[in-house]
């Protein structure tokens, strides 16, 4: 790869990074005043909406753009401008078709699909994001050309204009409906349509960007031959499919793990369906706080596959092992504190953001907040092992936590003594394992295995003792002030104690900032050496 190419290549991948991480917390920002409007049922609906959505945004983020993209990069490298064109009609008739199917399905049978899913409340939501799915397959091969030719700007710019009508139209919609008295499946469904229209929006973007870069293209030859069409479709299928099972699976096992928690909550704990949307919108919203961490790592995990993929290629084993051993040392430095003063302020935390919710609610968020740990590392783990060429190893350990989630919430949602506090647990437990399984296959996989414990064991002593620094100033204030003092002033000294115990044991060094976005002017901020 020439020195100009690899370098589109990192920026592109640095756009992507950081649009990833940006419209994640913009989303997630969004679904707390969402999820207020709503109350513990109507989150409750939202989320199995939405958990569907998640799905279908895989999917336009994951296959459909890589296959389309890889094909169309090879056939403009080659000369082969009317391949290239071949590629983008095939893609997007065949996508329209199936995405027309899937949008009818949702929209004339959300009753069905939503007591499928366990939740009858959830079906206005779902036939209102019906249209979304075509939508999103439209979408999906938009960006898969543009990203053909190395320019990322489309799909960055149109992902956040998605996500940000997403929460101007969906909290407006909701607050609407709120305010005529609705009930709470068809607030929730007036939230999800924010979701629809952002999508729809977003497409005029990329038809633009196409023609503006088709103009770009005239003076090309495009006298090649070209591929028949079923033979072009089954290129884009036989690349398409493998990236977005390995991108859906754990969303699939989320669907199916939504099912069993709301059936096991009713037919084996034995509550009524009013309690059950109690206790499910509870978990939900205590999700989507754990959710903020893994949404910054994503921006780390794009970030080191092209570096550690470099190093391998050029067998340069240690550095592959220095940048590997760095990437987990930053994971483990950012993720364990947030871990640690999730877990230990977990109940001025969701009391905050979330008031006169359920009382179960604390206690959820505080299991939540250890898995959201092993939720990164296990990022970041699948990010090594994809840079090393073993990215279908993920089609074996996220199956397998998958597994351990369902039996877990199977058995313990079933407890009337225990309930919805299973679910967190179940999760827990599905990180760990998969956390397990991928540090069993670098070790097994992997010239020049980098070294966990050496990685984690500063991380985890200063994030020790900004635990039990939190912990104490929040008992002292909590006694004089509320929860939004109690927890500004234990936020902010644990950020505090954090940051010098981190400097004082040298927990992170100037190779580690490196990997960050403007790291090494931080690194020189730091005098880092």
């Amino acid at each position: 790869m020439s020195e100009s190419r690899k370098q589109n290549y990192l920026s592109g991948a640095a756009i992507l990074a950081v649009t990833a991480a940006l419209t994640k917390i913009i989303g997630l920002i969004y679904k707390y005043p969402i999820l207020n409007i709503l109350g513990d049922a109507g989150t409750a609906h939202f989320d199995v909406t939405y958990r569907v959505y998640n799905l279908l945004l895989t999917v336009s983020t994951a296959g459909i753009p890589v296959a389309l993209s890889r094909l169309i990069a090879a056939a403009n490298a080659t000369n082969r401008n009317n391949q290239v064109r071949k590629y983008f009609r095939v893609g997007m008739l065949a996508f329209v078709i199936i995405g027309a199917i899937c949008s009818a399905v949702m929209v004339f049978f959300p009753n069905q699909i939503a007591s499928m899913m366990g939740d009858p409340g959830a079906a206005p939501g779902i036939a209102v994001l019906g249209p979304g799915v075509l939508f999103v397959c439209i979408i999906s091969v938009y960006r898969g050309y543009s990203q053909g030719f190395q320019n990322m700007i489309p799909t960055a710019i149109s992902q956040i204009i998605e996500v940000v009508a997403k929460a101007i139209i969906g909290i407006a919609i909701a607050l609407w409906l709120s305010r005529l008295h609705y009930d709470s499946p068809a607030i929730s469904a007036g939230a999800i349509m924010g979701v629809t229209i952002g999508l729809g929006i977003s497409i005029p973007v990329l038809m633009l960007e196409k023609r503006r870069s088709d103009r770009t293209r005239r003076r090309l030859d495009y006298t090649d031959k070209t591929l028949s069409s079923g033979d072009t479709l089954r290129e884009i299928m036989t690349i398409g499919i493998p990236v977005t099972l390995s991108a859906s699976i754990l969303n699939i096992i989320s669907l199916i793990d939504t099912k069993i928690i709301w059936s096991r909550l009713q037919h084996g704990a034995g509550f009524d369906y009013s309690m059950a949307e109690v206790l499910y919108g509870v978990y939900a919203k205590s999700f989507n706080i754990t959710n903020i961490p893994s949404a910054i790592i994503v921006s780390l995990t794009v970030s080191i596959v092209p570096v550690i993929a470099a190093a391998v290629a050029t067998k340069n084993i240690r550095q592959s092992k220095a940048v590997m051993e760095s990437s987990l040392r930053v994971t483990n430095l950012f993720a364990m504190p947030c871990a640690v003063g999730i877990a230990v302020m977990a109940y001025p935390i969701f009391n905050v953001f979330f008031p006169n919710s359920n009382p179960a609610g604390p206690v959820i968020l505080a299991i939540l907040g250890v898995s959201s740990y092993f939720i990164c590392v296990q990022l970041v783990l699948n990010a090594i092992l994809q840079a090393n060429g073993h990215e279908r190893l993920a089609l074996i350990s996220l199956p397998i936590g998958g597994i351990v989630m369902i039996i877990i919430d199977y058995i313990l949602v079933s407890n009337p003594d225990i309930n919805i506090y299973g679910a967190p647990v179940g999760t827990l437990f599905c990180y760990i394992a998969i956390m397990i399984v991928d540090m069993l296959f670098i070790r097994s996989r992997i010239r020049g295995c980098p070294n966990f414990l050496k990685a984690a064991i500063r991380p985890l002593i200063c994030a020790g003792v900004m635990g039990v620094t939190v912990w104490a100033i929040y008992g002292i204030v909590s006694r004089l002030a509320g929860n939004l003092v109690s927890l500004i002033l234990g936020v902010g000294s644990g950020v505090v104690v954090y940051f010098v115990m981190v400097i004082a044991i040298r927990a992170i060094t100037r190779e580690d900032m490196l990997l960050l976005p403007k790291g090494e002017k931080i690194a020189n901020l730091l005098h880092l050496r």
